[in-house]
C-alpha cells in the first residue's frame, strides 16, 4: 500500500490543477457525506446506524432493503412513525434503497415491480425518507431490435413511479447500474423516454464516466464534463467508492458543487472494514480534503 501513495498524491495534485482548485482557498461549503448500507452497515440495527453515523459525522444514511435495520414495507404504522422519530431526533437524514427494476419482458413481472415500488414509496413517505433507489437494470446488446423497446419500457415504468413519488414528497432515483445501463448516456436516454421532471438519477461512478470507453454508439469518448452535463440538475444522489481509485474525484466534486447539487454523497464500499467507524472517519477526511475543505 505504501508504494501506491506517491501515485495517489500525483493523481490528487493533477486532478486539483485540472479542476482549477488552489489549496490556499478553503471551501467552507463542501458536499455532504452519507452511508449506503450495502456492506458497511448491512448488519447494523437502527440504533447502531445512528450511533456510528453520528460518531463519524455523517449526515445521511441510505437504508438498503433486506438488511438488519429492518425498515421494510411490513412495518406497521406505529413502527414507521417510530423509525421516523428516531432518525429525526438524531438529526440524521435518510433515504431508502429498493431492488425494484423495470426491464423484464414479462408484463406481469413488470407490473409487480411497479406496484412494489409504489408500496415502497409509501413506506419512504411514512418514515421521512427523502428518496428511494431503483434500478434500470439490464439492456439487450446494441443492434438488437428490442433494445429501444426496453429503454422506452424502463422510462415509462419509472416515470409512473416518479409521479407517485412526487405526490408523496419522495424522490425516485434511477441508479446508473446494470448490464448495459451502467453508463450516463443510456441513463439520459431513459430520462428522455420517461419525460418526467420528477425523476432523478443516482450517479454511480462507473469507469466509463471518465474514460469514455464502452459508451453506446454516438457517445463514444465523451468526457466526464460532457456526460455530467447530460444529467445536470437531475442528480438526486451520488454513490461513492474507494477514494484511492483513478476516478477524478476533484473534478466530479467541483462539477456537483458548481451545479448547485444539494443532495448527499453516500459511500458504498465493496468490503466491510473490521473497524468501520474508524474507516468512516478516515473516509470523511479524504472526502473533505478532495474539496479543499480542510
Amino acid at each position: 500500500m505504501a508504494a501506491a501513495l506517491p501515485a495517489i498524491a500525483v493523481n490528487v495534485r493533477a486532478s486539483s490543477e485540472a479542476a482549477g482548485l488552489h489549496e490556499s482557498v478553503l471551501n467552507e461549503n463542501p458536499l455532504r457525506l452519507g452511508l449506503m448500507t450495502y456492506l458497511v452497515g448491512s448488519k447494523w440495527d437502527i440504533d447502531t446506524i445512528i450511533k456510528n453515523c453520528k460518531e463519524a459525522r455523517f449526515e445521511h444514511v441510505q437504508l438498503r432493503t433486506t438488511h438488519a435495520h429492518g425498515v421494510e414495507v411490513t412495518l406497521t404504522a406505529a413502527q414507521r412513525a417510530d423509525v421516523k422519530r428516531r432518525f429525526a431526533e438524531a438529526g440524521l437524514a435518510i433515504s431508502l434503497a429498493s431492488g425494484f427494476q423495470y426491464h423484464s419482458p414479462d408484463p406481469a413481472e413488470l407490473r409487480k415491480n411497479i406496484e412494489g415500488t409504489k408500496q415502497f414509496l409509501q413506506l419512504a413517505a411514512d418514515v421521512g425518507a427523502l428518496g428511494i433507489r431503483v434500478f434500470p437494470n439490464a439492456l439487450p446488446a446494441e443492434g438488437e431490435p428490442t433494445r429501444q423497446k426496453i429503454l422506452e419500457q424502463i422510462g415509462k415504468s419509472v416515470s409512473e413511479c416518479a409521479t407517485t413519488g412526487n405526490d408523496l414528497g419522495v424522490q425516485v432515483r434511477l441508479e446508473e447500474h446494470g448490464r448495459g445501463t451502467s453508463n450516463i448516456p443510456v441513463i439520459r436516454q431513459i430520462l428522455d423516454h420517461a419525460d418526467n421532471p420528477h425523476l432523478y438519477i443516482i450517479w454511480n461512478n462507473s469507469d466509463s464516466d471518465y474514460t469514455g470507453e464502452g459508451l453506446p454508439k454516438g457517445y463514444e469518448g465523451m468526457s466526464l464534463e460532457e456526460q455530467f452535463n447530460l444529467v445536470k440538475g437531475r442528480i438526486g444522489n451520488v454513490h461513492l467508492r474507494e477514494l484511492f481509485t483513478d476516478y477524478p474525484w476533484r473534478r466530479l466534486f467541483k462539477l456537483l458543487s458548481d451545479s448547485g447539487y444539494e443532495g448527499y454523497c453516500d459511500i458504498e464500499l465493496s468490503d466491510e472494514s473490521c473497524e468501520p467507524v474508524r474507516m468512516m472517519k478516515n473516509y470523511r477526511v479524504g472526502f473533505l480534503a478532495l474539496q479543499n475543505a480542510l
